[in-house]
């Protein structure tokens, strides 16, 4: 089964899709829960009936399992496993990363993945450590395209849709590199791999570097897996980057530790006093109870997936309602590492902005990160494009006299982080759907690189700004050679 991807809808990089092929329809971004068959806290049936389109296993577990392999090569992982929906199996790459090596080929798991009839099947890629030196990451990047190339060459393609993982260590132009290698070679379906120990370190402005670097070389029609991510906490951010499906344990691991998963954070549950989730299992039960439950571990993890799938859903409303920044700001706030990593994702907003959508419900001043966001960048692109005669004002006010416009070619008004807008703008996105709080330091400064690219779009235009005697200063900063006046005069 060869999987065909739809984009249905954009905001920032992210994406609402589809990925569909005989009878199976699987909504992105989505979350793939890790099924281990040997631990089945929660059935891949049960899932099903939470929402869940499409699980991952692991392939080297079935093949090295008395229990299930025969199993699996009779029925298919759909009936052994009771799950109808898409099914990926990871190679065995994970217990390389852990283990250092595993007792199977190539050429051995790709055959099995097809023989039990998983859906996507994956190579056995060398996930390689992002600490590694540059030369072993070159030497084990070099093994992973052999190995994924070895897969694309094997005759039968038809019954499912082989991923070809990105691979490169921290070395930003391999991961491009790769990802353009992959796109040329008309890979469909593409892992962003070796990022977990990125993850579990809290090194979210790297892992934002080693996505958007593979994104860059990656096409856009590509569907991109976030291999190993599954906190709530940071699904925005990752969809924002461009990402389209996650996989995890962490909803069952989380459990066996006794943490109780939010969309800011986690908890131990044994210190909790209170459930903030309207899940079954925390309106069935205070703290206390779930805490000293026989069941605690099972219950525990269907709280863990359910709200994770429902941060999911609040993820694809973000897309579909046009505020996914509004949402990675909430998000990323929640831990400094986080927000390191927002910030590093805003230090791309110019290649972002190619890709966002360029009318949306609002935009809602949040801080000094604001105002790097893409509708920002996008609106001071298009503002030198506006004629303003021989002679132009621009006022902070927008109470101002026609006596007082005498004289003057244009007006413009100004609305940081904006900058300077022509009255007929006043309804459009995004100076008539932006909400800010009282000027700031940031905002007005962001604003005045949107009166410079007025300026320069109209180099024969004498401007005047009038303003509040607090701005003058920092005006005559950014912009020496306007005309500061102050509005009250």
């Amino acid at each position: 089964m060869t999987l065909s991807f739809e984009i249905l809808e954009k905001d920032i990089a992210g994406r609402i899709g589809k990925l569909s092929g005989q009878g199976k329809t699987v909504k992105t971004p989505t979350l793939l829960p890790v099924i281990n068959p040997h631990l089945n806290l929660i059935t891949p049936a049960e899932m099903q009936k939470m929402g869940v389109e499409a699980v991952i296993t692991n392939a080297y577990i079935f093949s090295r399992s008395e229990e299930f392999r025969e199993r699996a090569l009779t029925d298919g992982l759909a009936k052994t496993l009771d799950f109808d929906g898409v099914i990926m199996t990871d190679s065995g790459s994970f217990q390389l990363s852990v283990y250092g090596e595993v007792e199977i080929t190539n050429a051995q798991t790709l055959a099995f993945q097809q023989a039990i009839k998983s859906d996507i099947i994956v190579p056995l890629d060398i996930p390689t450590h992002p600490d590694t030196p540059r030369e072993q990451v070159e030497q084990e990047l070099a093994i992973t395209m052999d190995r994924i190339m070895e897969a694309k060459g094997l005759a039968d393609h038809e019954h499912h849709t082989l991923a070809a993982p990105v691979q490169g260590g921290l070395n930003l132009d391999l991961r491009e590199q790769t990802g353009r290698k992959l796109s040329e070679e008309g890979f469909k379906f593409c892992p962003i791999g070796a990022v977990v120990p990125l993850m579990e370190a809290y090194r979210y402005a790297e892992l934002v570097q080693v996505v958007m670097a593979a994104k860059r070389g990656l096409s856009p029609s590509v569907c991109v897996h976030l291999f190993g991510a599954g906190h709530p906490s940071m699904f925005a951010l990752a969809v924002a980057m461009g990402c389209d499906l996650f996989d995890s344990a962490a909803y069952a691991l989380y459990a066996k530790d006794g943490r109780y998963m939010t969309t800011h954070g986690s908890y131990h549950l044994n210190e909790m006093t209170y459930l903030p989730c309207p899940c079954p299992v925390c309106e069935g039960h205070t703290a206390k109870e779930l805490n000293e439950s026989p069941d605690r571990e099972r219950l525990l993890a269907m709280h863990n997936l359910r709200v994770t799938l429902a941060e999911i859903n609040r993820v694809r409303q973000a897309i579909r309602d046009g505020v996914l920044w509004e949402l990675v700001d909430e998000r990323c706030r929640s831990h400094p590492a986080l927000l390191r990593g927002y910030r590093t994702l805003l230090g791309y907003n110019e290649e972002l902005t190619a890709k966002d959508r360029e009318t949306k419900r609002r935009f809602f001043y949040r801080g000094d990160e604001s105002c790097k966001r893409t509708e920002v960048v996008r609106y001071q692109q298009m503002v030198g494009r506006l004629s303003a005669g021989d002679t132009a004002l621009i006022s902070f006010s927008r109470h101002i006299k026609k006596k007082q416009t005498e004289g003057f070619d244009s007006v413009f008004f100004f609305k940081p982080p904006f900058g300077p807008f022509p009255a007929e703008l006043t309804e459009t996105f995004p100076i008539g759907q932006s909400e800010i709080p009282d000027f700031d330091e940031a905002m007005v400064r962001t604003g005045c690189m949107g009166i410079a690219k007025l300026m320069e779009g109209n180099p024969d235009t004498r401007f005047t700004i009038r303003c509040r005697p607090v701005w003058m200063d920092l005006i005559r900063q950014i912009l020496p050679t306007v005309e500061v006046e102050d509005e009250r005069s």
